[in-house]
């Protein structure tokens, strides 16, 4: 892998954004706009405190790690779209350009783009409704660690989709990530879910990951066995993906479908 290739091409990506409002709008505004949804909620709940379970003094800090997943998984994904609607694929890869040097450039405009949002959703809660989003200490890096790889896994597999479907798929890159979230517990404990389906939740990172964060709010628990859980599931995870991104994309080099992808 060769950095100046990785580099050229994330400098590609940040150029769009630089007389783009639609391309700045998805990073600031729409993360923006869910926080003071939810937040206005969260200040409705709390008036009910003795009716309603404590949980929903959490919302926020789920709605900010669970925003932290999605962009890391639109990074990777939109940062594909953007050359695939450029009609570029075929002009990136024709070149010396291998399929590490693209994924490790669509990882680093993840990494970009949860910055930025993880920036200004801090500090909107902190603004806006006194929430810190730091009150969860030291556990707060593994947590957003686990969540931006759980968000890769879920990009590169939604890539590898579109790259093999064509177009029509293309809908995957806004609507597969919500697929995980009701097993995910952003907002409610893996308990509230049937007895079934939490098995499956168990074997999601997310889940993992957010039932630490409600152990540490509440001051009950160390989370580690659960980040162990979600450590040890998205490196196996991620492995799998990055896999089947490769077998994708050889399938496709040998049956042309790189050329006729997005048309």
């Amino acid at each position: 892998m060769k950095l100046y290739r990785v580099s050229a091409l994330v400098a590609r990506h940040l150029y769009l954004y630089r007389r783009s409002l639609p391309r700045i709008m998805e990073i600031f505004y729409w993360p923006f706009l869910d926080l003071v949804i939810w937040g206005f909620i969260t200040m409705y709940l709390a008036t009910y405190q003795p009716e309603v379970p404590g949980f929903v003094t959490f919302f926020l800090g789920a709605l900010i790690l669970w925003d932290m997943l999605f962009r890391a998984q639109q990074g990777i994904t939109i940062s594909f779209l953007e050359e695939l609607w450029a009609r570029n694929l075929m002009n990136l890869f024709a070149s010396p350009l291998t399929p590490a040097e693209f994924l490790a450039s669509t990882i680093a405009m993840s990494i970009f783009k949860v910055t930025c949002v993880s920036i200004v959703m801090g500090l909107c809660a902190w603004l806006f409704y006194g929430y810190n989003v730091l009150v969860m200490g030291i556990w707060l890096l593994p947590f957003v660690l686990n969540l931006v790889m759980t968000g890769w896994i879920i990009g590169v597999l939604t890539t590898s989709l579109i790259m093999r479907f064509g177009q029509e798929a293309e809908i995957l890159a806004w609507s597969l990530v919500f697929l995980f979230q009701p097993i995910s517990c952003v907002f409610y404990p893996l308990d509230v879910l049937p007895r079934w389906l939490q098995a499956v939740a168990w074997i999601n990172p997310a889940s993992h990951v957010f039932e630490g964060m409600r152990a540490v709010l509440k001051g009950s628990a160390v989370p580690l066995p659960h980040l162990a859980w979600a450590g040890g599931l998205n490196c196996t995870l991620l492995i799998g993906a990055v896999v089947l991104f490769y077998k994708t994309f050889a399938y496709c080099k040998v049956h042309g479908s790189l050329v006729r992808v997005g048309e």
